[in-house]
């Protein structure tokens, strides 16, 4: 409806040019002498470019290309685009006004005037014009087209195209390096942190793994490395459980960039250090990673948190009431949430008894104090083996140093 709409509004310009033309050259004969012959002659070069802009093909005339530096970047990176436009003939163009077309969350961020740029074209087969995104959100987004506008220099005909070049990034959440601590023991005997790799019994290798910084020269397995052509490490069986769970709350909060945000910067430390690490999350859909390993596990928890939103129906606490997916198994439990609630200390305490410890990392804006509700909530976590954690946005580094809210 909207093209047929558009041709029907082209078509009605053309009309208007052409009795313009009509009405110049009536008034020069009947009127005669030189200035009206004048003004005829005068109009006839606009009139003739407006006719030449109305037959110009410019969804076939000009074609676009955009040019990305990469397609995954981490949120808060700058992104530079540069967009080549091509024509096959040298048709002089007075102006050309190019737009991007973006579409999903990125198109809120990003102000209109950022993607759009009024072009000179001219004579020019091939112009090129850069524009930059400061600060790139996290998701998954989409370059849809470049809308492509000219006209004469009259004003009267306008011509409008969608060039299609349809482009997709992935922007990972902002990460901060952490060194992670497992901590080993319960709270009636103090919690402390070990700085150490993660131990592992070196005397039963149970299978091999990509090798990491921090691992010993001794564990490389070379026929594994010959086959694969890089360096693999044998896989030992730990002396005990480091394995980790982290559940991640997805209730629409201010904070929640925060809280993704601190969820890929624990994950990466936990498996960097050699530990294992699963995540569960319940947004639009309940996604669970099992608790394992490696690069590939860390690309994949990465993958989901670039494109998870805040989108959980119910509270953190009834999620965990209704999960079954840590039942039978012997883990450390991270909770990663800004909404600290005494149902959730209660059923995480009810989980700790099962399970051992259990973590909730509240997440605070970077100058919040927590509520006197809070720390009375963390006390009660304390008795119940439930560690509550004060992490301020933008340190992040400090969660492993911290055994309780200030």
């Amino acid at each position: 409806m909207k093209e047929k709409f558009r041709a029907i509004k082209h078509m009605w310009k053309l009309v208007i040019l052409i009795l313009l033309i009509a009405i110049a050259f009536s008034y020069a004969m009947f009127q005669g002498g030189f200035v009206s012959w004048f003004l005829f002659y005068s109009f006839l070069p606009f009139a003739a470019y407006s006719l030449a802009v109305a037959f110009y093909p410019v969804q076939d005339g000009i074609k676009a290309e955009r040019r990305l530096p990469k397609h995954e970047f981490v949120a808060g990176e700058p992104l530079k685009v540069r967009t080549i436009l091509k024509r096959e003939r040298a048709f002089p163009l007075f102006y050309l006004l190019a737009e991007e077309q973006i579409g999903g969350s990125l198109r809120h961020a990003v102000p209109k005037e950022k993607t759009k740029a009024l072009l000179f074209a001219g004579f020019s087969k091939e112009i090129v014009f850069d524009y930059t995104i400061d600060e790139l959100p996290r998701g998954e987004h989409t370059f849809q087209a470049i809308k492509l506008k000219t006209g004469d220099l009259l004003g009267l005909i306008e011509k409008e195209q969608n060039s299609d070049s349809e482009d997709k990034i992935l922007v990972y959440p902002a990460y901060t390096e952490l060194v992670y601590r497992p901590f080993e023991n319960h709270y009636d005997q103090g919690a402390a942190a070990s700085r150490e790799r993660v131990q592992r019994d070196t005397t039963m290798a149970i299978g091999v793994r990509d090798y990491q910084p921090g691992d010993r020269f001794s564990w490389i397995n070379w026929k594994a490395s010959a086959k694969r052509n890089e360096i693999m490490t044998k896989e030992f069986e730990q002396k005990q459980s480091h394995d980790v769970l982290i559940v991640m709350d997805c209730v629409p909060d201010r904070r929640f960039e925060g809280i993704v945000s601190f969820t890929a910067s624990i994950s990466r430390a936990i498996l960097k250090k050699g530990a294992q690490a699963g995540l569960l999350s319940v947004s639009k859909e309940r996604i669970a990673f099992p608790v394992r390993g490696g690069e590939t596990q860390l690309q994949q928890i990465f993958y989901h948190l670039a494109k998870v939103q805040p989108a959980c129906p119910v509270a953190l606490d009834t999620v965990l009431e209704a999960e079954t997916f840590f039942s039978g198994q012997n883990m450390t439990m991270m909770v990663v949430t800004s909404n600290l609630t005494r149902t959730l200390i209660e059923k995480a305490g009810m989980l700790g008894h099962k399970k051992g410890m259990v973590t909730v990392f509240l997440i605070k804006d970077e100058k919040e104090s927590p509520t006197n509700e809070e720390l009375a909530l963390k006390a009660m976590g304390t008795t119940r083996g439930v560690r509550v954690i004060l992490v301020h946005e933008n340190q992040f580094d400090s969660a492993f140093s911290e055994v309780s809210l200030r």
